[in-house]
């Protein structure tokens, strides 16, 4: 089972596409670290916000987590470069990703901060630096920086950072819902080519992340997931009040339900409630054919079997010269 935990909405950057810095938690609103003890067993959790480096408890937070998953990473802004930095040092294994949403002007632009660039790379190289051994960033695929995924993912694969990105949604965890991709078919163009450089990659990791990105395009498309959405089953959500839901993408005027609150139940009671059982009909039921790693990566995991037909039948016709589809 895999867990996003959103340690706060409180953030310093005013993204154009999120605008959770409009709705920002208050300090007493947060939950503290020790409701965490509540969290079953994880193969893997992500820490997140908001900015979860503007808790002054991160470290607290973290030595909950790291003895509840086998794996766990902080998703940054990388501003904080600091306390990265010291979180870093005193977690060793501790996963950090950093957002970059394109080369420097344009991230500048879409975090609605300037140096934000700047200061994420500068945590990324500090980071590596210092011998860090599990760092990356993530970009969101946008109109506004669909050019720049081919220059960030070179960046990545040159520095030997992980890059991961998805493609621009609504959510209610974003406040947002008019979130769109207008010149779709640059976008799907640009996608595209990152696919073909990860299929030529020497890293069989980055096949995979190619099958990930051809979801991407799919979702574009406006065509069905390649894998079902298990939100509320292999994952789930929860926020700085102890709200826990399937997933991050649920959306105003589609459908909004919580499973349950981490202060008012027990974990175990929660995940087999009644409500609970009502919200995973609902997520075979969502309209939004949501195409996120949070919600991808499980399934993948769990069964990597129609992943690795599409990433022999791709590679096949690359050596063949042909196009892969």
């Amino acid at each position: 089972m895999e867990a996003a935990v959103v340690t706060t909405y409180r953030c310093a950057n005013r993204c154009v596409r999120c605008h959770t810095w409009q709705h920002q938690t208050r300090l007493d609103e947060e939950f503290p670290p020790a409701l965490l003890e509540k969290l079953p067993r994880l193969d893997f959790c992500n820490i997140t916000g908001g900015e979860p480096f503007l808790r002054e408890d991160l470290h607290d937070i973290v030595s909950v987590v790291v003895r509840k998953a086998a794996r766990v990473v902080v998703s940054t802004n990388g501003f904080f470069t600091d306390r990265v930095l010291r979180l870093a040092e005193a977690f060793p294994r501790l996963g950090i990703r950093v957002s970059l949403e394109g080369l420097p002007a344009v991230s500048d632009e879409l975090r609605g901060m300037r140096d934000s660039f700047d200061h994420g790379l500068r945590t990324l190289l500090e980071l590596t630096r210092r011998g860090h051994k599990d760092v990356g960033f993530s970009t969101t695929i946008s109109d506004h920086n669909a050019e720049d995924m081919l220059s960030l993912y070179r960046l990545a694969r040159g520095m030997g950072w992980e890059f991961a990105s998805a493609a621009v949604h609504n959510s209610s965890y974003f406040h947002k819902t008019d979130n769109r991709i207008e010149d779709r078919e640059r976008v799907i163009r640009c996608v595209n080519e990152l696919v073909g450089e990860l299929l030529a990659s020497r890293r069989v990791k980055d096949w995979f992340r190619a099958y990930v990105n051809h979801g991407t395009v799919g979702y574009l498309r406006g065509e069905p997931r390649l894998l079902p959405c298990s939100a509320g089953s292999d994952v789930f959500f929860v926020d700085p009040k102890g709200d826990v839901y399937p997933c991050n993408g649920l959306e105003p005027g589609v459908w909004e339900e919580r499973m349950g609150n981490l202060h008012e139940q027990e974990f175990e009671t929660l995940w087999n409630s009644e409500q609970a059982r009502r919200v995973r009909g609902l997520v075979k039921n969502c309209p939004k054919n949501c195409w996120m790693i949070g919600t991808v990566s499980p399934v993948l995991r769990r069964n990597p079997w129609p992943a690795a037909r599409w990433v022999a039948r791709a590679q096949f016709a690359r050596l063949l010269g042909r196009r892969w589809r």
